[in-house]
């Protein structure tokens, strides 16, 4: 491992050289799309020994054994100008099949990349290095999938890209929960670097035994990224994990029309971290229907796993408190999970789990579609002992999770964990809006009765203009108590919704947690204040001294 995690450290030290380059989003950035080359045609070299009729989707002279792998290759302005001038270019406007996924991959890629380096001498030295990597090596292979996964953990650390890295611990818990099988189709409709991808392939991977297992599980990952580089960070991690065709889509999963996501289209499982806190872009909210409409991207990805499960299919997502509280559409986008779906277990994480990115709390959501809920579980997931919060240094690790396992299929109340029976919540919550609803609808019926006999008196005023005084008084009485019984029935409806909709606030604090009983001691508090005085007085006199 150490000698590959050189060759990385070795060739980062180099872009740090080029003024071209600045930061690191684009120095991982220009890592991404050299390693992409380099592993790509290692791998098409392989797929040539075994199918003499295979063609590579990128043209002859652009591949990297002809233009990059030899080390006394093209070099300065020369590479510089090949690089931005024909290979850019070319790969971003390559010409293939609309079926053809490799090809539409790469012109993909290189439509949404840059070559950020200037310096053609730094770049050969660059590319020298990434040639001692040799991507079909197995050793090789397998030691490179933990330094590419330590290079994305990178992106964790920084506040303009930490919402395309979600940590390992996470990644790789939800899935064992969740535990895919082969020949389920699974999701991720923002999968970011694919870190949930990844977790499953190797969740999977005992499960394959021969060349079909290998091309169902080829056939049943797939995932759909908008913005470039985690879309092609995402490539690059599948295509390591042996996935050669990586099934993800290069798009903004909320784009589609809900409606027309029918049976075939529907998956059985669904991983995520849907992005949170940000705002959809524009026009994108009418893709669904109008009780849902919100610009709250996680909300509105909530509502697109619900309709992309199959009935019977399984999920594990990411979602901030903010998305289980709030009333109006987050209230009734929580119904329509809590209708559609049994949420069974809510996995509350510390607050710094996906700091600096993020330091709002998280939840792990799991449920199941089909079913409407009846009892959630809760689990409090707290930091480990003596640690204050998680960091880069010291982030969360898939041990912790250990307790929530050992508990997953035997479920006991205790400090961490409780059980919330949501079936009699929500129906205390009928039980005690109902009079207001009562009183609502009652002031509703008066309203109808009153408005009726307004009219009769508008049109006894319109009939007999000389009596219009006399029923004036009686109009104006009339309107007044139609306003009067709007105002109640208003008064009445709200105040029942909110006591209804409350049933569907998720954000649950711990019961069961024991408080910490402060003790203090008077008599020692009252020295210390005296001692504090005798300072003061002390510092007072020295002060008056100095002033004289």
């Amino acid at each position: 491992m150490s000698n590959i995690s050189g060759i990385i450290k070795s060739i980062r030290d180099i872009f740090r050289k080029d003024p071209g380059l600045s930061g690191d989003a684009q120095r991982i950035e220009q890592l991404g799309w050299m390693i992409f080359l380099k592993l790509f045609d290692d791998k098409d070299q392989q797929r040539e020994l075994i199918d003499e009729n295979y063609t590579s989707p990128i043209p002859e002279e652009l591949q990297w054994r002809n233009w990059a792998e030899n080390d006394e290759g093209i070099t300065g302005d020369e590479l510089i100008n090949f690089v931005n001038n024909q290979l850019f270019p070319q790969l971003k406007e390559i010409q293939v099949a609309a079926d053809n996924r490799l090809g539409v991959i790469i012109r993909n890629i290189f439509d949404g990349t840059n070559n950020y380096m200037k310096s053609g001498t730094t770049f050969r030295q660059a590319i020298n290095k990434l040639n001692e990597i040799d991507f079909n090596s197995s050793k090789d292979h397998h030691i490179f999938n933990v330094i590419y996964e330590d290079i994305l953990q990178g992106l964790a650390t920084k506040k303009d890209t930490g919402e395309f890295y979600t940590p390992r611990a996470v990644t790789q818990f939800v899935v064992d929960m969740v535990n895919p099988k082969l020949g389920e189709k699974i999701a991720d409709p923002a999968c970011g670097t694919a870190g949930f991808l990844v977790c499953a392939i190797e969740h999977l991977r005992n499960q394959v035994n021969s060349v079909n297992d290998h091309k169902t599980l080829q056939d049943t990952i797939t995932g759909t990224e908008l913005k470039p580089l985690p879309y092609m960070l995402s490539v690059v991690n599948l295509i390591t994990h042996d996935i050669e065709v990586p099934q993800i889509e290069n798009g903004d999963a909320l784009s589609r029309e809900l409606t027309s996501i029918k049976q075939a289209d529907k998956v059985d499982i669904i991983v995520a971290n849907p992005p949170f806190g940000g705002v959809v872009g524009d026009g994108m909210e009418t893709n669904f229907p109008l009780n849902y409409r919100t610009k709250e991207s996680a909300d509105l990805f909530l509502i697109l796993f619900i309709q992309m499960l199959k009935e019977g299919g399984r999920a594990g997502i990411v979602l901030p408190d903010g998305s289980l509280t709030g009333d109006g559409v987050k209230a009734r986008v929580r119904q329509k999970l809590l209708e559609d779906c049994n949420v069974h277990t809510i996995i509350r994480l510390p607050q710094s789990v996906f700091a600096p990115y993020a330091t709002v709390n998280t939840n792990l959501i799991f449920f199941e579609k089909g079913k409407p809920t009846t009892d959630i579980w809760y689990y409090e997931h707290t930091l480990p002992e003596g640690q204050k919060a998680y960091s880069k240094t010291r982030p969360i690790r898939i041990e912790e999770f250990e307790p929530i396992k050992n508990w997953w299929n035997d479920r006991l109340e205790s400090e961490v964990c409780w059980k919330l029976d949501f079936t009699k919540r929500v129906q205390d919550a009928k039980v005690k809006a109902k009079p207001y609803w009562d009183k609502a609808e009652e002031a509703e019926n008066t309203i109808a009765e009153l408005k009726n006999k307004l009219f009769f008196v508008v049109e006894k005023i319109k009939e007999n203009k000389a009596k219009a005084p006399e029923f004036e008084g009686v109009r104006q009485e009339l309107s007044a108590l139609i306003s009067e019984n709007e105002q109640l029935a208003k008064s009445n409806k709200q105040t029942g919704d909110i006591i209804y909709w409350a049933a569907f606030d998720l954000d649950i604090k711990n019961p069961n947690k024991v408080k910490e009983e402060v003790t203090y001691d008077r008599l020692a508090i009252i020295k210390k204040i005296e001692s504090n005085q005798v300072k003061i007085s002390q510092i007072l006199n020295e002060l008056k001294e100095l002033a004289l």
